[in-house]
């Protein structure tokens, strides 16, 4: 095996694929291969991208919305399948309550738009100096719909629902929320799998590279290792986060100089996608042996984590559990509430083809868990100046509670199994 003097003078990224081949090939059943695990993923297909659309029509026809209005991004993935971008021209989708959707986008656009159409034929162009929120207005006079209310998915910009005023005034502008969310928040078993193997990706990826991180390397080094790992075995890359020392006392970090040190803690925040679905995990341990007080933050966020799971039970309402972690957590003396030392943020946040998607374990959300709900599971404690430790795992619901896509941390000092 290579040593971690060695890895450091090889570069860090490409030595730990090298170190991982090289003892996988002599035969050395320790070490984990980088073989690709996403090899047999299977990505959502047409009929259940279709039967989405089936739902979220029956959604619509109960709640009085005559049309919703999609524009580029994870919403158009989901219900089209339409993968494209945000820019200063729309271009989107319009599904009525009842027949077929529309498709709008520049002229010139259209032919790489039908590349990523996986189906529908009404696909309608304008040009660059034509309005093209007439063409919705015309949608809407197609389908026989001449007013009533027009939701638009919660990330549409505001450009976007202007223009269709304008062009469609007869209608009601609402929220897509109560529609979109009632069919996105429920994950159908081919959801599930893609992010289980995306969890597993994540995981492979953390136990291939901890036994090569060396004093002196920089978080940045660290990063670059985790994202070639995942890259090898087939995950996409979403984010690779390392917080060394006192930046693990800061959620998202800091931009101080940050390198490797004994009895320091190293805070990672990795996930990556398999054919759009995410995972999202958190590990916190320490190079060199822990200090009392680390062991004890630790354990004490490893507790939450686990009191959390407990709390999670069908019908029980998102933000309990939220409550009874905190409530754990000030009983140990942090806090109160979101106040430092203690845990700063919300306990969780919803993950699919997003990695934060609606709705989140958070204080005063009353949305009751349903069996198909995902949620990361992510308590931390953050003592500013110090350290801080997050633990994070995700989940879906299930008819018996929650259900991991990765097994919780064991332990400070065995932070992988």
């Amino acid at each position: 095996m290579i040593s971690k003097r060695e890895l450091l003078a090889l570069g860090g990224t490409a030595a730990v694929l090298t170190a991982c081949k090289g003892a996988a090939d002599s035969g050395n059943s320790g070490a984990p291969s980088l073989s690709n695990l996403a090899n047999n993923a299977v990505p959502i297909g047409v009929v259940e991208r279709q039967s989405r659309i089936e739902k979220l029509q029956t959604l619509m026809q109960q709640n009085g919305i005559a049309a919703l209005v999609l524009e580029a991004g994870s919403a158009l993935v989901y219900f089209a399948g339409i993968r494209w971008w945000r820019s200063e021209r729309f271009t989107g989708a319009i599904i009525p309550a009842a027949g077929q959707m529309a498709v709008i986008t520049p002229y010139f656009e259209e032919p790489s738009v039908r590349e990523s159409m996986t189906f529908g034929e009404d696909v309608r162009t304008w040009n660059e100096h034509e309005n093209p929120f007439a063409l919705v207005a015309g949608v809407l006079a197609d389908r026989g719909l001449s007013g009533g209310k027009i939701a638009v998915e919660e990330t549409v910009r505001y450009f976007i629902i202007d223009g269709i005023k304008k062009a469609a005034p007869a209608f009601e502008i609402t929220s897509g929320a109560p529609v979109t969310r009632g069919v996105r928040m429920f994950k159908s078993p081919a959801e599930l799998a893609l992010m289980q193997t995306a969890s597993d990706i994540t995981m492979a990826a953390y136990k291939s590279i901890h036994p090569h991180i060396a004093a002196g390397q920089s978080a940045h080094d660290i990063s670059n290792m985790m994202s070639e790992a995942t890259r090898a075995l087939g995950g996409e890359v979403q984010f690779s986060m390392v917080l060394l020392g006192e930046a693990s006392a800061y959620p998202h970090g800091s931009k101080k100089p940050q390198t490797v040190q004994m009895s320091e803690i190293i805070l990672m925040d990795c996930g990556c996608s398999v054919h759009d679905y995410e995972s999202d995990i958190s590990r916190t341990f320490v190079f060199g042996e822990p200090t009392q007080k680390q062991r004890k933050v630790w354990q004490t966020v490893k507790n939450g984590q686990e009191l959390a799971l407990e709390t999670m039970q069908i019908g029980t309402p998102a933000g309990k559990v939220d409550d009874v972690v905190r409530n754990y957590y000030e009983h140990e003396g942090y806090g109160p509430g979101y106040k430092t030392p203690g845990l700063s943020h919300r306990l969780g946040h919803g993950i699919g083809l997003d990695g934060h998607e609606p709705v989140n374990f958070v204080h005063g959300e009353t949305t009751p868990l349903a069996p198909g709900m995902c949620f990361s599971n992510e308590p931390g404690i953050y003592i500013f100046g110090e350290f801080g430790v997050r633990l994070e795992d995700c989940l879906h619901m299930t008819e018996e509670g929650p259900k991991l896509f990765s097994a919780l941390s064991p332990s400070i000092d065995a932070p992988f199994g």
